[in-house]
Formats: C-alpha cells, structure tokens, sequence
C-alpha cells in the first residue's frame, strides 16, 4: 500500500491510499515528486526541457567559414523550445544545467588535408569545440561529436551547432550528411540552478 499526499486550496494537505507502492507528493493539479519504493530516490518529472533533432538533407560547408547546422527536424522537443524552422537554436525555459550534444558526418574528397572543427555556440559566441587535423585518404567521410554542460537562465540563453572545415591542400567544398543517424544535436535538463 502506498499513500498519495496532496496540496489544495480547499482542504490543506490530504491522503489518499492506492496500490502503486510509491509514495507521490501532488499539487491540486496534478503529480510533481515520486518517491519509488525499491531505490527511495526522488524522481522529479514535469517541465524538464529536452530535444533531439537532426538534419534531414545534405548541407554544403565552404572553405574556412563557420556554419551553422540547419537541424530541420525534430525527433522530441518536451517543451517547445527548440526552433528547427528558423533559428535551428534550444533556448530552454527553466534555468539550470543542461548536458548538450553534437554529432555530424562531412565528406570531403580523398587525399586532400583537412582541419574539422564542431562548434557548441552560447549567445551566439563560441562555448566548446572539437578539433582534428586528418588527410582522408581510405575515404572520404570524417565525423566530429562534442558535449558539454550549459548552465542556460531560463529566459534568453541559447544553444546552437556550428561546424567549419580548412582544406590545407586547395580551397574547397565539404558536405555535411544529412541524416537522423550521422548529423545530431539534442540536450536535457541535468538539475535545476
């Protein structure tokens, strides 16, 4: 047996019994703590922003220009609060700390000398890069992946994915793959400010 403890305005706090076997602190409108019965650890759940979100076509990245990464589409978005039509930005609403991830697959042409670079932006200002040197030479794809852990206000700080190429051998094109497996950006709340 377990108890669910409620807030309301008419009667203070009230219990109720059921058969779940946690106990649940509610408000008048509806569940907000779980206490499960085998581990007693507080699971908290409500507006906990998260998104996972790619990009669905190919994107051409020009020589030694950052870029930002056109994730058009969505797989989740608890919140609302990822722009995947104009911004191609997360700009969560509650403030604390969030983990943030970026993955993506360029291809570029074999034999040639490249430096490629993936880019967390905050504000629209460089947050964390991932970096490597490599002349392709059995291929002609190379993938980056970077996280990192973004305290965002709640209100107007956001988060993006930008990535930039240098071909040390000619200028060229690089093209970044789209696809839900090979071009990724998402994130989630880790614990409250």
């Amino acid at each position: 047996m377990a108890s669910v403890i409620t807030a309301t305005n008419s009667s203070g706090l009230t219990t109720s019994a059921d058969n779940s076997g946690v106990l649940q602190l509610a408000s008048g409108t509806g569940n907000l703590v779980t206490v499960p019965s085998v581990t007693g650890t507080a699971m908290v759940s409500g507006n906990m922003p998260a998104f996972s979100a790619y990009a669905n076509a190919n994107q051409t990245i020009s020589n030694n220009t950052i870029t930002k990464i056109q994730f058009n589409t969505e797989l989740f978005d608890t919140n609302s609060c990822f722009d995947n039509t104009t911004n191609y930005r997360f700009t969560p609403t509650v403030a604390g700390y969030y983990q943030i991830n970026l993955g993506f697959l360029v291809t570029g042409t074999s034999g040639r000398n490249y430096e490629i670079v993936g880019y967390i932006y905050k504000n629209g200002s460089a947050y964390s890069a991932s970096y490597i040197s490599v002349t392709i030479t059995n291929g002609t794809s190379m993938s980056r992946n970077l996280s990192a852990v973004i305290y965002f206000n709640g209100t107007t700080d956001y988060v993006e994915g930008y990535t930039n190429h240098y071909d040390y051998t000619a200028t060229s094109t690089m093209t970044l793959n789209g696809g839900s497996s090979t071009n990724t950006f998402s994130g989630s709340m880790v614990r409250s400010a």
